[in-house]
């Protein structure tokens, strides 16, 4: 491994920390918005991301790092304590805590997707995609490709997170989001489903084979809006 990919991998470390930090916290905070004050009593209404790691140390640290040693992409996750007597009293409120986190990611993508079109605005940067994480081109090279870099970073690992929670499959957060557009009995009936072990592990593989297939034309219509009318 040399050094380049050395720095792609800590750049990607730390924008996964704060990308899955912001999820969460996202989660957190809707869900005391809400009524349920779990994951704030653990120290989770916070973008600092110590409690994050705290409560979900290998999803968090171990297992990212070990797939990138391992030649693979930089995968992590995390998770919000609620309390499941109050996701079934207000399934709701329980559905808008969901939507909470994928929106947060949705957010970071649109303020990475800004700086990248500010440097094109400004002549700093070119809109030609190089790859996932290299989404524009810097003539000048310096700090400009720096900023692409990270940019680029922030802008596909928070992509790949929103559309992959937003998957409406269980465990996932879009699973849990159906409950807004459904009737209270029908989303509980829904969170009693959700809760087997054997839905959760089928729901993950179906995930895993969905985003094989997702994600492709989801980061080519996203560049598209990107540059969207730029030179």
């Amino acid at each position: 491994m040399d050094a380049d990919q050395l720095l792609q991998g800590l750049v990607g470390y730390v924008v996964l920390l704060l990308s899955l930090t912001v999820h969460e916290a996202a989660h957190a905070w809707a869900a005391l918005r809400g009524g349920d004050p779990t994951a704030y009593l653990g120290g989770q209404v916070s973008l600092d991301p110590r409690p994050h790691i705290r409560r979900e140390p290998f999803g968090m640290v171990f297992a990212p790092l070990l797939f990138f040693a391992m030649g693979g992409m930089m995968i992590g996750w995390a998770s919000t304590p609620i309390d499941p007597r109050w996701a079934y009293v207000h399934p709701k409120r329980a559905a808008v805590m969901s939507a909470a986190g994928p929106l947060a990611n949705l957010l970071l993508v649109a303020l990475a997707g800004l700086v990248l079109r500010a440097g094109v605005a400004l002549g700093w940067f070119l809109p030609v995609p190089v790859d996932t994480f290299a989404l524009a081109l810097a003539p000048s090279g310096g700090i400009a490709e720096s900023v692409i870099f990270i940019s680029s970073w922030v802008f596909s690992l928070n992509l790949i997170l929103f559309v992959f929670n937003l998957i409406p499959v269980p465990p996932l957060d879009g699973a849990s989001v159906i409950g807004l557009f459904v009737s209270e009995q029908t989303a509980r009936k829904l969170q009693e489903w959700m809760a087997r072990p054997v839905v959760a592990l089928g729901g993950l593989l179906l995930a895993w084979m969905l985003m094989r297939q997702i994600f492709g034309p989801a980061l080519g219509i996203a560049i598209e809006l990107l540059y969207l009318g730029a030179g």
